[in-house]
């Protein structure tokens, strides 16, 4: 039995496709950042990653064909001199990418006390969506009536 816990986390829009292949196989995914990802609605989905000590100047996000990068990078202080004690905050440079199903969109990103929000939509073609045809009434044959020539 194989689990694709790692998968189904890092793959949006893919839920059906995740569930049925859960017991397919398995991979240890990276813990750091820590994060969410959360259906809203039909076709609305949000990724939160926790970037405590991260400005939003520090965090880059890029998507290319069907993957989306976030990138964390904290910049260096040259004249910072501070002496820990204890570091138990992470603030280490991170990568973390997720594979988007087909025409799922990234619509927007912000920060809110150390959660980066990355917000996504499923945005289907009009082309591609469900449409109903009308069936219409045949119409009635006509008959033609034969008369005696008089």
């Amino acid at each position: 039995m194989f689990d694709l816990t790692p998968l189904y986390r890092s793959s949006i829009g893919f839920d059906r496709l995740a569930r049925m292949m859960d017991e397919a196989a398995g991979f240890e995914a990276p813990a750091y950042p820590p994060y969410n990802i959360e259906r809203l609605g039909e076709d609305a989905y949000r990724i939160t990653m926790a970037v405590a000590g991260f400005a939003p100047e520090d965090i880059g996000l890029e998507v290319k064909g069907q993957a989306l990068t976030v990138t964390g990078k904290k910049a260096e202080k040259a004249d910072a001199k501070t002496e820990y004690l204890h570091q138990g905050i992470a603030a280490r440079s991170f990568e973390r990418r997720f594979q988007l199903a087909d025409h799922v969109e990234v619509t927007g990103a912000e920060m809110d006390n150390g959660l980066l929000h990355i917000a996504l939509k499923r945005v289907v073609p009009e082309a591609l969506k469900p449409r109903t045809i009308a069936v219409k009434q045949a119409e009635t044959p006509k008959t033609i009536e034969a008369r005696k020539a008089a």
